[in-house]
């Protein structure tokens, strides 16, 4: 197809033509492309659209988030989900959803972990294949995200994630792999960082050498909204599509740099070749008609799935039928039930907990707020809740985290709840009634206050029909069945990021290596609040019979108990005999049955390409250490009951060269001289904050810039963020525009500020003021005349007659 297209329809078709869309060439019959955010629903915008999300969306099903899908343990589910979304996204005209996100919780804290699935890429990968099966099984992209090691949300557009090649593999690209080699995705979107000193989207080893090469892609990559640093060298290494839409100017510059001999004509035509290949492959026609009502339940029974149990003290739950309950939260009457950012969806129906209780067999005494959403004593509302509290016999209180606490574009600083909500649950403490808390949040948080309560029990964010899913688990008509997908240390100074997190720099150090989450608490012995993979039940399981071969193990799963429910099987192995540093444990299989009481059945849980394999940095290669391995099957981390220990043939591998704090994996304070090792090469040198601004500055480094107007403007940014934040409804925006390069001027909107224009800008943050104007001034003359020039040129190739039904077909 390439070679039927001019240079500049090959460049055009490179970039998008608006926010959503992507540029068709009628005459050759490549159409147009519509995408949309949609990792837990379809945000098809209304009107004209905007990446940050101004104007709104049509209605779709809100389904619960990846990080509560995750609790699940469930892909059978997830593909049923999945499917949900793709129908939608056909039925609302849109050829590509972007997602679902399955970066690895490196950090608690990250802004946008409401998004992912796990701290574990085995987890994280299974699930997101899961998803993009669902949703490419109705003929529509799915474009997981976000490739890769993007694990910040400060300077997030404008950070370099510096990793060591096997913590890189191992960690932050598994579940990637997973998901090419199980779901064939038509795209994939690149990261806004850069990784190891070079954007995602436009950074060869990991679009060419891994992904393509390694893994046999053959997809289109799409960079994040605004990612795109340099169009020529994306074209170069590996990058398909620039969004959203620069205009032409990244056209021209293609153009340019191939006439000029610096862009080979073969990596032009790959690319081309990619987008064309990518339209050919949707055909949305394919998806069935979708079922309003029959999506909403399925959302109820994702959430229901999800729920973990994580406290039950004396049984107090389920509740029984005609229980006097009273319903104490402001989360009871206005749900949190999605993430804040790009992924908001606008769902066709919301349930909550009050809507809900009349059905539950529950007799609601009385409601009270319980205290302000967005934080600050109130001794009126509080007076109040404890008075409904002492009319009845179980407090049901719904605490949780509000919108400003967990937003894309800003990360957490403290994994606290409010300080009010605390206060309310200390009250109820004190009065003679017991108190079940449901807590509803994306994200893990510390709690000194468990043991206030008598039962917990968490839904995440349980998307539009959560509200139903939380009552029928508390009332017994659902067993919980969840399972965390993520530690719960015991304060955020636990975590073994906590002295990286976040890098308020130009780096982001990912000196913890290979020990995220559990497989740093295992391997120190640390002690954790609720291990990985924890969630308890209102009957009982026990595992046994294990046996372990060299394809795989099985093992017999029984329900103890007097109620029928469900229980995730979860498979770990540990390397016995010496060799290459590695976590003590980590989850290689996992299976979830339901069963009736007094049943049981066998599980088998294969092993595969993942099970025992490292990555060898000096080998460039995947090896499988010969020796021992103790294989071991159990309901978490920390309760695995059966085990045995298995020969495994493979490599012998020279001895570790890692520095000792790498082998013990006590990681949590490792020196430059450590890293370095690890690393294999020095550190970059950071810049200093008064050093010049360049076109990947992003905008909060304005506030130590020359120029008094751009520390005014950076000043004013900051204080309008502050502003939002106190009225609890979090800017996305705002945070966009703080962190964002001054390049992302030229590449996010659709032309009007070209790349000349940008340098110009930069030239007046650093106090060149008439050389700024100048640049600016003249940059944009020459953009406009170049648009209008170009733009003409790609009008001029009328349609073919032969050719034209195809720029119809859909």
């Amino acid at each position: 197809m390439s070679h039927e297209l001019t240079e500049l329809e090959k460049a055009a078709l490179l970039s998008g033509a608006s926010v959503w869309e992507t540029r068709a060439v009628p005459r050759a019959g490549i159409r147009s492309l519509n995408l949309s955010d949609g990792p837990h629903g379809i945000r098809k915008q209304l009107g004209s659209g905007d990446h940050l999300g101004i104007n709104g969306s049509a209605p779709a099903t809100c389904f619960p988030t990846a990080a509560t899908v995750a609790n699940s343990w469930d892909a059978e589910l997830t593909t049923a989900l999945g499917e949900a979304l793709g129908a939608e996204a056909a039925a609302l005209d849109v050829d590509m959803v972007l997602g679902p996100g399955l970066n690895i919780k490196r950090s608690p804290l990250c802004g946008r972990n409401f998004e992912y699935f796990s701290e574990d890429p085995y987890l994280s990968g299974k699930l997101a294949a899961a998803y993009v099966r669902g949703i490419q099984s109705q003929g529509v992209s799915a474009c997981p995200k976000h490739f890769a090691a993007n694990s910040q949300e400060h300077r997030r557009m404008a950070s370099d994630s510096v990793v060591d090649e096997r913590t890189l593999r191992e960690i932050y690209l598994t579940a990637f792999e997973i998901v090419v080699r199980e779901s064939s995705p038509k795209a994939i979107m690149s990261a806004y960082n850069k990784v190891n000193g070079t954007y995602a989207h436009e950074n060869a080893h990991l679009l060419q050498e891994i992904l393509r090469d390694g893994w046999g892609f053959d997809g289109a990559v799409v960079s994040d909204w605004g990612g795109s640093n340099d169009a020529v060298t994306a074209v170069e290494n590996g990058g398909t599509l620039e969004m959203p839409s620069p205009g032409l100017d990244s056209a021209r510059q293609i153009v340019t740099a191939l006439r000029a001999g610096r862009l080979a004509e073969a990596d032009l035509d790959a690319r081309v070749d990619e987008m064309v290949t990518l339209v050919e492959r949707i055909d949305p026609s394919l998806a069935r008609a979708v079922d309003e009502q029959a999506h909403h339940e399925l959302a109820r029974r994702v959430a229901e799935s999800s729920h973990v149990l994580l406290r039950n003290a004396g049984g107090l739950l389920p509740l029984a039928a005609g229980a006097r309950v009273a319903v104490i939260g402001d989360f009871a009457q206005t749900p949190r039930y999605q993430g804040a950012g790009s992924s908001l969806v606008n769902p066709t129906r919301l349930s909550t907990v009050l809507d809900a209780l009349p059905g539950s067999g529950l007799e609601l005494v009385r409601f009270a707020q319980g205290f302000r959403r967005t934080g600050g004593p109130d001794a009126g509302l509080l007076a109040e809740a404890v008075e409904a509290a002492r009319s009845a016999d179980v407090a049901l209180v719904f605490l949780g985290l509000d919108e400003t606490s967990e937003s894309e574009g800003n990360d957490r600083t403290h994994m606290r709840l409010p300080a009010n909500q605390i206060g309310l649950l200390d009250a109820l403490h004190r009065e003679d009634v017991p108190v079940v808390v449901v807590l509803s949040a994306g994200s893990a948080i510390e709690m000194p206050w468990l043991e206030q309560t008598d039962a917990l029990v968490h839904g995440y964010l349980g998307g539009q029909a959560g509200a139903e899913a939380t009552l029928n688990v508390l009332t017994g008509r659902v067993n919980p069945s969840g399972r965390l997908a993520e530690t719960y240390p015991v304060r955020l100074e636990d975590n073994p990021s906590h002295a990286y997190y976040p890098g308020l720099g130009d780096a982001s150090e990912y000196r913890e290596g290979l020990y995220v989450g559990y497989r740093y608490y295992e391997s120190v012995g640390a002690d954790v609040l609720f291990p990985f993979g924890f969630g308890l039940s209102y009957t009982t399981f026990e595992i046994s019979d294990l046996v372990v071969t060299a394809s795989g193990a099985t093992a017999t799963v029984t329900n103890t108990g007097a109620v029928a429910g469900g229980h995730v099987a979860q498979l770990y192995v540990e390397r016995v005999t010496d060799g290459a540093h590695r976590p003590v444990r980590e989850l290689k299989g996992f299976a979830k049955v339901e069963l009736a009481p007094g049943a049981s059945t066998t599980v088998e849980i294969p092993f595969d390409r993942y099970t025992f394999r490292t990555f060898d940095p000096a080998a460039d290669a995947w090896v499988t250490e010969a020796g021992e391995y103790r294989v071991a099957v159990g309901s978490h981390v920390r309760d695995l009951p059966v085990a045995a220990v298995l020969h495994v043939d493979g490599a012998t591998v020279a001895a570790d060269p890692a520095p000792a704090v790498y082998r013990t994996g006590d990681v949590v304070a490792v020196t430059d001289v450590d890293f370095e090792a690890l690393l294999g090469r020095a550190l970059p040198t950071a810049s200093g904050e008064r050093e010049p601004l360049d076109a990947n500055s992003p905008l909060l480094a304005m506030h130590h810039a020359p120029s008094p107007l751009a520390r005014g403007a950076a000043g004013a940014l900051k204080g309008l963020i502050a502003r939002s934040q106190r009225k609890g409804k979090p800017d996305l925006n705002l945070f966009f525009l703080y962190n964002m390069p001054f390049r992302a001027m030229g590449k996010m909107t659709n032309g009007a500020v070209s790349m000349d224009m940008v340098d110009g800008i930069v030239d007046i943050a650093n106090g060149h003021l008439l050389r700024g104007v100048g640049a600016t001034a003249s940059g944009f003359v020459r953009n406009a005349r170049e648009s209008k020039r170009l733009t003409a040129e790609l009008a001029d190739h009328p349609t073919p007659a032969a050719s034209a039904p195809a720029q119809a077909a859909r």
